[in-house]
C-alpha cells in the first residue's frame, strides 16, 4: 500500500470529516421528517426509516470523532466496533418492524411526504457513500469505508421504503417494504460481522485490495 504524504493524509482526513458532517446533518433532518410523516400516516416503515437515520448518525458521529483525534489510525478498532453495533441495531430493528408488519397486516396510509423524502435519499445517499468510500480507501481507513457501507445500506433501505410506499399507494401491496426490509437486514448483519471481526490493519488493506480487484474486473467507467 502506498505511503501517503502528510499533507495528502491531512487533506483526506479533512474531506472525511466534511463528508460525515454533511451525512450527520442530512440524517438528522431526515429522521425528524420521516418519524413525523410516519406517525401521521401510521406507517411503521417510515418510522423505522427515521430511526434508521438516527442509527446512521451514530455511525457517522463515531467516524467524525475518530478523525478529530491527533492519531486517527490508533482509534480504528474501537470505532469499527461502534459501526458494527450500529449495523446490528439496524438489522434488529428492521427485522422486528418488518415481521410485525407482516403479522399484523398493518396497512399504512398514502404519504406524499414519505415518498418525496425517500426518493431524495435514494439520490443523495449514494453520492455521500461513494465520496467517503474513495477518501477512506486512499487514506487506508477501515472505519471510513465501513461507514460508507452503512450509508449505502441506508440507501437500499430508502429504496425499499420508497418501493413499499409507492406499491401500497398504487396497488395496495402493503407487504412489499416489509419483505424488502428483511433482505436488507440480512445484508446489515453480514456487514456488521465483517466490521466486528476486522482489526484495523487487516480490514483496511483487505477492503482496499478487494475493491481494487473488483475495479480491475469491471474495467473503466464512463
Amino acid at each position: 500500500m502506498t505511503t501517503l504524504a502528510p499533507a495528502r493524509r491531512e487533506t483526506l482526513h479533512r474531506r472525511i470529516r466534511l463528508i460525515v458532517a454533511i451525512t450527520i446533518g442530512y440524517n438528522l433532518v431526515e429522521a425528524g421528517v420521516a418519524i413525523a410523516a410516519g406517525s401521521l400516516a401510521s406507517s411503521a416503515a417510515l418510522i423505522g426509516f427515521g430511526l434508521d437515520s438516527a442509527i446512521e448518525v451514530l455511525s457517522a458521529a463515531a467516524v467524525a470523532w475518530q478523525f478529530t483525534r491527533r492519531d486517527p489510525e490508533r482509534w480504528e478498532k474501537p470505532t469499527l466496533r461502534v459501526i458494527s453495533v450500529a449495523f446490528f441495531a439496524l438489522a434488529v430493528y428492521v427485522t422486528a418492524t418488518s415481521v410485525l408488519a407482516l403479522i399484523t397486516g398493518e396497512r399504512p396510509e398514502h404519504s406524499t411526504i414519505g415518498i418525496v423524502l425517500t426518493a431524495v435519499s435514494v439520490i443523495v445517499m449514494p453520492f455521500l457513500s461513494l465520496a467517503e468510500r474513495r477518501a477512506g480507501r486512499e487514506a487506508g481507513s477501515a472505519t471510513a469505508v465501513a461507514d460508507s457501507k452503512q450509508t449505502l445500506i441506508c440507501t437500499y433501505l430508502s429504496g425499499a421504503v420508497l418501493i413499499g410506499l409507492v406499491a401500497n399507494s398504487l396497488f395496495g401491496w402493503w407487504w412489499a417494504d416489509a419483505v424488502a426490509g428483511l433482505v436488507i437486514a440480512a445484508f446489515a448483519v453480514r456487514e456488521g460481522i465483517e466490521a466486528w471481526k476486522g482489526d484495523a490493519c487487516a480490514t483496511s488493506i483487505g477492503m482496499i485490495l478487494e475493491d481494487e480487484h473488483h475495479d480491475e474486473h469491471e474495467g473503466p467507467h464512463a
